[in-house]
């Protein structure tokens, strides 16, 4: 029997995706989490055989939560799923040396067989993703720039992120305009927007 541990933070998805797996005479769905931050808790408790995350996740992204359990439990799989085709996420989900990368639109018999596979010492990833990490573009953003996004995606104003990162608030807001400028954004939001889209987000 295949232990599995799913993490998606949309309920729905989750819950979809737990029946999927669970008609299956060979897959256990033994935990679901909803919040990165439940995610190494609440695998140490179950000890899963692999473990499915969705990359945005509140509190804890599914790379991060990916490499901290990779650390933890060195024997549990890990599967990442994803809506994006972001080549930088893909580069980061194979610097963390995740078992397997799929998008979420892949067809349901796709995701029973990839468990499977990756149970049996396989890599899988979807043939999409491996090509949009082939032609995709690097971040343009610096290091300072990205972090002061982030704080920006978290919902910080510029006083906020001044403080969090002992900068001046007219620093800040420069750092701002040169992200908005250089990711051509029409704002701050269309800016978290498309840099998350493009996996600039993820934190390194």
């Amino acid at each position: 029997m295949i232990r599995v541990l799913l993490a998606e933070d949309v309920q729905m998805v989750r819950e979809a995706l737990a029946s999927l797996l669970e008609l299956e005479d060979d897959v256990e769905v033994v935990a679901e989490v909803g919040d990165g931050a439940d995610l190494l808790a609440v695998a140490e408790r179950t000890r899963p055989d692999i473990a499915i995350l969705d990359v945005n996740m509140p509190s804890l992204d599914g790379l991060t939560g990916a490499e901290r359990l990779r650390e933890r439990l060195p024997g549990c799989r890990i599967l990442v799923l994803t809506v994006l085709d972001a080549p930088n996420v893909l580069r980061r989900a194979q610097d963390v040396q995740v078992d397997g990368y799929m998008v979420k639109n892949a067809p349901a018999e796709q995701l029973v067989q990839a468990v499977r596979r990756v149970m049996s010492g396989e890599r899988v990833i979807t043939p999409e993703l491996a090509l949009a990490a082939w032609v995709g573009a690097p971040s343009p953003l610096t290091a300072r720039e990205a972090d002061v996004l982030r704080l920006v995606a978290a919902g910080a104003e510029s006083a906020e992120i001044a403080e969090v990162l002992h900068l001046s608030p007219g620093t800040v807001r420069n750092y701002i305009t040169t992200v908005v400028a250089k990711l051509d954004a029409r704002n701050r939001t269309d800016a978290v927007r498309i840099a998350r889209d493009s996996g600039w987000l993820l934190n390194s």
